[in-house]
């Protein structure tokens, strides 16, 4: 007897993606993965705008930032300890390897390594999903760079924590692209 493609154990939903990923070309595969890359990205956009905005509701607008800066610095943090091994000079490493953590080849932040010495390393971000996210929901250009401002954090931890000098040029309006990372030697 041939074997259910959903068995008794899976969820529907579960169940009608294996299908639809089972029946593809590899092409197509590839392309559903990455929009589902690109959505989970978006997804996660909403959901720091949406903490926000309740927070901001409860506490004020300076306060929610200042909350959300330092959880998402946190969180920064964990991911610089895998950098600390290049501290506090080694921007050929930070490079390499920081440029190999992101998704999907680059392809959703579309980086351009502008400066690249002993000395600094600069990388602008030509595109962003989680700002194209808030962009997409309609939010005022001030609330998307302030959104900008909080995520931003998550580097500002990363090489902070790694032993690196560390500021970000954050997407403003009217401004292209998105973030703009300026890495730097420790105490630089």
């Amino acid at each position: 007897m041939r074997q259910p493609i959903i068995s008794p154990e899976q969820n529907y939903s579960k169940g009608l993606s294996q299908i639809r990923i089972t029946a593809m070309n590899q092409p197509d595969k590839l392309e559903q993965l990455r929009q589902q890359l690109l959505d989970s990205y978006k997804n996660r956009a909403l959901i720091y705008y949406h903490i926000y905005d309740e927070l901001a509701r409860i506490l004020g607008p300076d306060q929610a930032e200042e909350i959300l800066k330092r959880a998402i610095y946190r969180r920064g943090q964990e991911r610089g300890r895998e950098y600390a091994r290049f501290a506090p000079n080694n921007l050929a490493a930070v490079k390499e390897t920081f440029l190999a953590h992101l998704p999907d080849d680059g392809r959703l932040f579309e980086p351009e390594i502008l400066t690249d010495t002993p000395d600094a390393l600069d990388i602008k971000f030509h595109r962003c999903p989680l700002r194209e996210a808030w962009v997409e929901a309609g939010l005022p250009d001030e609330l998307v760079a302030r959104l900008c401002r909080i995520a931003a954090e998550v580097d500002y931890g990363l090489f902070r924590e790694a032993g690196f000098g560390f500021f970000a040029d954050t997407w403003q309006p009217g401004g292209e692209g998105c973030c703009c990372l300026h890495i730097r030697p420790g105490g630089a």
